[in-house]
C-alpha cells in the first residue's frame, strides 16, 4: 500500500500519524506513507530530534517524504546519499527515508517522480541557519537532473509528488499569483510529462483540481499496489 498525505510540520500536523488518530490495521513495514513536504522531523539536526523520529520508527509502516520549504537542509544534506528503489535517497532511519529532488522510484509498482522545495513567504521573519535555509529553493543542477531523469524514462511516470504546485494551480489558488522559478519548472514538467496523477501540498488546503491534480494537507490518498500489465 502507498498512502500519500500533505505537510506534517513535525508533530504540529504529524499528530495525525499517531496510532490513536490513524488506523494501521493490516499495514506493515512493507507499506508506505509518503509525506509531500514540510516533514519537519529533522529540524535541530542533532539528538534532540531522536525522540520524535523514534516514535515514527515505531509505527508499523515505512515513512517516505519529499522536502518542503520548512526543513533543516543542512541536516538533511549531511546524510549520505544511497540507492533505494531505483533512485537516490537519504536514510534518516531504515524506515524513514528522504526522497530527493528529480529522482524516480519504483514504489508499490508505481514509477514516482519526486521534486521537493518551495519558497517561504515568511522567510523575512525567520533566522537563516536556524529556522530558514536557502536550500529550500532547488539548484539549477537539481532542475537539470529532474529533466534528464524524466527524459531517460521516456518522459513518462505513473505519479508525481512535489511540495509546490505548477504555476497553473498556483493561479487557481491565488488570483494575483504570477508563479516563480520553481512553479514554472513544475509547469514545464506538467506539460512535457505523461503521468496519471500529481500530488502536491504546501498550501494547507484539500482540493481536487481535476482528474490529475490533487492538493493535499491532512487527507490521505490510499493507493493499492499497482498490478503488472
Amino acid at each position: 500500500m502507498l498512502i500519500i498525505t500533505g505537510d506534517t510540520h513535525n508533530t504540529y500536523d504529524g499528530r495525525r500519524l499517531n496510532p490513536e488518530n490513524f488506523d494501521y490495521s493490516g499495514l506493515t513495514k512493507d507499506d508506505y506513507i509518503l509525506i509531500a513536504g514540510d516533514f519537519g522531523y529533522v529540524w535541530r539536526g542533532d539528538d534532540r530530534d531522536d525522540p520524535e523520529l523514534d516514535k515514527l520508527s515505531s509505527l508499523p509502516v515505512t515513512i517516505l517524504f519529499v522536502d518542503g520549504n520548512h526543513e533543516n537542509f543542512d541536516a538533511l544534506d549531511s546524510y549520505e546519499q544511497k540507492d533505494w528503489h531505483g533512485g537516490k535517497v537519504h536514510f534518516i532511519r531504515p524506515d524513514i527515508i528522504h526522497l530527493l529532488r528529480g529522482e524516480i522510484y519504483n514504489i508499490e509498482g508505481y514509477s514516482v517522480f519526486t521534486f521537493g522545495g518551495a519558497w517561504s513567504v515568511d522567510k523575512d521573519l525567520r533566522t537563516p541557519g536556524l529556522s530558514w535555509w536557502a536550500r529550500e529553493m532547488p539548484s539549477e543542477e537539481e532542475y537539470a537532473h529532474g529533466r534528464e531523469n524524466l527524459k531517460a524514462h521516456g518522459n513518462a511516470v505513473d505519479l508525481i509528488v512535489s511540495h509546490e504546485a505548477p504555476t497553473t494551480y498556483l493561479k487557481k489558488l491565488y488570483s494575483m499569483a504570477r508563479g516563480y522559478t520553481l512553479s514554472h519548472y513544475l509547469e514545464e514538467i506538467d506539460h512535457n510529462t505523461d503521468y496519471s496523477h500529481w500530488y502536491f501540498a504546501h498550501h494547507h488546503q484539500e482540493i481536487e483540481f481535476d482528474e490529475k491534480h490533487s492538493l493535499l494537507y491532512n487527507n490521505f490518498v490510499y493507493l493499492e499496489p499497482k498490478k503488472e500489465g
